[in-house]
């Protein structure tokens, strides 16, 4: 592998940005796809392009072949992440659950007495509003966002920034009553009705979920369902490009 091409993987895996690296395996000549550019030897092959976008969607490395070329694929893609807005009871249950299946856990809120890493050891805390927090981190189709405050002046421009951004999970905790006006308030902003369908509200899986940490196990269900039906869709049925 050449040097500049471990600085650039280097380079996407601090910044979160997802790529794949195909090598063509009869001279390991290498191109660079990421979403929206190519590098290298083969980033003008149409066929190419199609599938490395293809395995970048699902994430899944493989070998293809292209016009008698065998080309592997090796994707790389940002682990999946969890952003939790409120420092609350569930979210103290969530952050564990969600890190014992490798999520990337962040907990945000402004509140310094509740948003401190003696309630969430081993879990980065953030003391900040949720949408300055957002774009100093960046939103990307690995992550999931919970809002978990109650509180319409923290969740609802935390919400308003995931429904402009392309992660995977979005959810809100509440009642049908709190999310009907949840709803009203961000359509004040721009968040139209099918921006608002991303949204999952009352969160969680439907199972009777009563304390908190019943809830969290609702809402990570979820999340996890949300993520492996999304990959599923992407995988759709394999095709050997030509």
């Amino acid at each position: 592998m050449k040097a500049e091409t471990v600085a650039a993987l280097q380079e996407a895996r601090t910044k979160r940005h997802p790529l794949v690296l195909a090598t063509r395996l009869s001279d390991a000549g290498e191109t660079l796809i990421y979403a929206d550019r190519a590098e290298g030897v083969l980033a003008k092959d149409a066929a190419l392009l199609a599938a490395a976008h293809r395995a970048l969607g699902i994430g899944r490395s493989e070998t293809v072949d292209l016009g008698g070329e065998k080309v592997f694929l090796n994707v790389y893609v940002p682990p999946p992440r969890l952003i939790i807005v409120g420092a609350v009871h569930i979210a103290q249950s969530l952050a564990p659950m969600a890190a014992m299946l490798d999520f990337d856990v962040t907990v945000v809120d402004p509140r310094g007495a509740w948003a401190t890493s003696a309630r969430f050891p081993g879990v980065k805390v953030i003391q900040d509003w949720a949408d300055e927090a957002f774009q100093a981190m960046g939103l990307d189709v690995s992550t999931a966002v919970v809002t978990l405050t109650h509180d319409p002046k923290l969740d609802d421009p935390a919400l308003e920034a995931a429904l402009k951004s392309d992660v995977f999970y979005i959810g809100a905790l509440g009642s049908r009553k709190t999310h009907a006006k949840r709803k009203e308030r961000l359509a004040e902003v721009g968040i139209t009705d099918e921006m608002f369908a991303r949204v999952h509200g009352p969160v969680g899986l439907n199972i009777g979920a009563k304390s908190p940490a019943e809830i969290a196990v609702s809402i990570l269900g979820q999340i996890v369902e949300v993520r492996a039906r999304r990959l599923e869709i992407l995988a759709g049925p394999k095709v050997v490009a030509a």
